[in-house]
C-alpha cells in the first residue's frame, strides 16, 4: 500500500510518508469530555500538543490502561512489528491515552499501523475487562518531525510524560 500524503478522514489532517518520523497520540473513547473535544474543534490554529495533552493528562474517563494486564497488551501491540512495518523510538503508555514515535517503513501507511494498534488492543482489553463496545477514540494526532531539535524535544516529552502527570517519580521509573 502506498502512503498517503497529506489527508483526511474528515475530521483530523494527517501527513502520511515513509520518510518522516511521526509522533502519534492514541487515545481510549472517552478520555476527553465533549465540553473539550467542542473546545478543540473550535480552535483555529492547529492545537499544540502539550495543550492537547494537557487535558488528557489530566486522567479523565474509564483510565483502563492504569490496569498492568491492559497495558501490557497495548505495549505488546506496539512491540510486535517493531523492525518490520516500523520502527518504535520511543513510546509510553499513560492511565487514559498512549505516545509512540515511530519511523515507518515504505509499504506500511501509518494509518494502517494505529488501526492495527488499536483493534488488536481494542480486542483483547476487551475480553480481560470483560466488556463489549468502543475502546479507542476513533482517530489519533500525528504530527511528522521537522528537525532534530523538534525529535529531541519529543523524546523527552514522551519519557517526560508519566513524570509529569505523577505517575512516575523519574524517567527510569
Amino acid at each position: 500500500m502506498t502512503p498517503k500524503g497529506w489527508h483526511s478522514r474528515g475530521y483530523l489532517p494527517h501527513f502520511d510518508s515513509p520518510e518522516s518520523v511521526q509522533f502519534l497520540t492514541f487515545r481510549l473513547f472517552d478520555s476527553l469530555p465533549a465540553e473539550a473535544i467542542e473546545k478543540l474543534k473550535l480552535m483555529v490554529a492547529p492545537v499544540p500538543d502539550a495543550d492537547r495533552d494537557s487535558f488528557l493528562d489530566d486522567g479523565l474517563g474509564s483510565c483502563w490502561l492504569r490496569q498492568p494486564e491492559v497495558a501490557t497488551i497495548v505495549e505488546d501491540a506496539l512491540l510486535h512489528f517493531d523492525g518490520t512495518r516500523y520502527r518504535l523510538i520511543a513510546w509510553t503508555i499513560m492511565p487514559n491515552h498512549g505516545h509512540a514515535l515511530i519511523e515507518p517503513h515504505d509499504d506500511s501507511p501509518l494509518g494502517n499501523i494505529v488501526s492495527s494498534w488499536k483493534r488488536f488492543s481494542a480486542r483483547m482489553a476487551n475480553r480481560v475487562l470483560g466488556r463489549s463496545g468502543p475502546f479507542w477514540q476513533d482517530d489519533y494526532w500525528d504530527t511528522y518531525i521537522r528537525n532534530e531539535r523538534h525529535f529531541e524535544s519529543t523524546v523527552a516529552y514522551i519519557e517526560n510524560n508519566p513524570v509529569k502527570a505523577g505517575l512516575a517519580k523519574d524517567i527510569a521509573e
